[in-house]
């Protein structure tokens, strides 16, 4: 597979790329900024930091980290690009993102494969966030045309009027676990209202998010458009200060998140923060139990359990306890773990040697504190020897849990799965609540009532009745409390990606009260 064909004619001539489809065979020697519609290494920046292969732990890559000249730089050509991308129409935009949307869709499992060698999830789930990567793409095309204010009739013949206006260069940093979606859910908004963007990846996966800035140049976005600079908590906060950067999203952890308001309050930015999660996953005695068991699964372990929004505390109402986690315990011990490129795994590995052994911290921690491990929770060398080195586990399911816990207090963000017993509806919707975040939360049971009934007094953004995880971007998406606030995706997310000005027309003279 020759990913130079994704490169603009005139760039070939600076890039160097080896590939195949094979696990361990991934060199990369292309620069990973993309400015001004060609990839360019930074005119300043840090010492290069080793990109690595989750599922070999080899290094494929070097990323140089950008300095304060070249965050400049891309803003610079984004506002450049602004000046023309604002000027022309929805449907002009709509075409530019529909093309985006078509190449993506043809290349799906070229960038799945690139995106499943840097983030190690399986390549049947990377190929998903591609399909949800394009999709958003065409959603936001479909509502660029229609973008529009609305007319108001006032007395003497008077009206007014509102224009919707884009916001500027708008920042976008994104995290390690959806790399291209995330991307996707912050561009195709942002350009469908207007707006240019400098987007910011996650030093652990820097690659594949150039290649969608090269995707938005070979659709017919201007040069500059979107541009990709590199690089960590440095590079971040040179974006956030930058004086003609207009609107910051961030996608990542509380701490950070916090960090990002506070710089963006300097300038009086708007930010749209998605943040963790401890979401809960409630089940009640009255579910089809089958089904259950596929939802606390799909809430726990997608992506390795790297996922935001995942229900890692799953409450079980007690009727049902020990045949869920009996049935739980029997599904998760069959998980095949191993090569995320073969077509059978369903669990690759974590994204670095680092946060496997964070992971690893907190099951020691749950042990220590009572928790029973019902199965999983050990470092897994699979046979293959190439992969001997990378960074995975066992999906772990833990026991007798507590709400006190670490390990249910806490965003462990891998494949853990925290079960608790509840008796009442009231008791498992107060326990539910007593937490910082509120992300996301799921019901089972075949009583709509009930399930209505529990969601509206579950206090996160994003609730799930009989099903988990499904992210259409039709929906809205984003948090309550120390999980965030704004929304990605559906039409929600318009109105973080421009703002409302008002004309007010006097059809007759004005009358002085002076």
């Amino acid at each position: 597979m020759v990913l130079l064909l994704l490169l603009p004619r005139l760039c070939r001539a600076h890039s160097a790329l080896a590939m195949s489809t094979a696990t361990g065979t991934l060199s990369l020697q292309q620069p990973l900024n993309y400015r001004a519609g060609c990839r360019v290494q930074p005119v300043d920046g840090g010492q290069p930091e080793d990109v690595y292969e989750p599922a070999t732990g080899r290094v494929i890559t070097k990323v140089l980290c950008s300095g304060e000249k070249e965050v400049d730089l891309a803003v610079q050509s984004a506002k450049a690009a602004f000046q023309t991308w604002s000027r022309t129409s929805g449907m002009e935009r709509s075409r530019v993102l529909l093309e985006a949307a078509r190449i993506i869709r043809e290349r799906r499992d070229e960038i799945a494969t690139l995106e499943t060698i840097n983030n190690g999830k399986s390549i049947f789930e990377a190929r998903v966030d591609i399909d949800i990567s394009w999709q958003c793409l065409e959603y936001y095309a479909g509502l660029a045309g229609s973008l529009a204010g609305e007319h108001i009739q006032l007395p003497g013949g008077s009206f007014g009027y509102t224009r919707r206006e884009p916001l500027g260069v708008c920042v976008g940093i994104g995290a390690w676990n959806y790399p291209f979606q995330i991307a996707c859910w912050k561009s195709a908004p942002a350009l469908a209202c207007g707006n240019a963007m400098v987007f910011k990846p996650s030093p652990f996966t820097p690659i594949s998010v150039v290649k969608l800035a090269e995707i938005f140049t070979e659709a017919g976005a201007p040069k500059g458009l979107f541009n990709v600079v590199q690089g960590g908590a440095a590079t971040g906060q040179f974006l956030c200060h930058h004086p003609d950067v207009a609107k910051i999203s961030f996608t990542g952890s509380v701490p950070t998140g916090v960090k990002i308001m506070e710089m963006a309050a300097k300038g009086i930015k708007p930010v749209t923060l998605e943040l963790g999660g401890k979401s809960p996953l409630i089940i009640f005695s009255d579910c089809s139990l089958e089904n259950a068991v596929n939802g606390a699964l799909m809430a726990n372990f997608l992506t390795q359990g790297e996922v935001c929004c995942n229900g890692t505390r799953v409450f079980v109402e007690r009727k049902i306890l020990d045949a869920f986690t009996k049935e739980v315990v029997k599904r998760t011990q069959k998980i095949k773990v191993g090569d995320p490129l073969q077509e059978d795994t369903r669990m690759g590995a974590l994204i670095n040697r680092p946060h496997l052994e964070r992971v690893q911290g907190f099951i020691k921690q749950a042990k220590e504190q009572g928790a029973q491990v019902l199965c999983g929770g050990d470092l897994y060398v699979p046979d293959d020897p190439k992969l001997k080195n990378g960074f995975y586990m066992q999906p772990c399911v833990l026991g007798n849990c507590r709400d006190d816990m670490t390990c249910v207090q806490e965003e462990i963000f891998g494949p853990v799965m925290s079960i608790l017993p509840f008796d009442t509806e009231a008791e498992v919707v107060e326990r539910a609540n007593n937490t910082k975040f509120g992300l996301a939360g799921g019901v089972f049971t075949r009583d709509i009532q009930k399930a209505h009934r529990v969601v509206a007094a579950l206090k996160a953004g994003m609730c799930f009745i009989n099903n988990y995880n499904i992210s259409p971007v039709e929906l809205p998406f984003g948090g309550y409390k120390s999980s965030g606030f704004g929304r990605e995706n559906g039409r929600a997310a318009i109105e973080y990606y421009s703002q409302l000005k008002t004309v007010c027309v006097e059809m007759g003279d004005v009358e002085s009260v002076f």
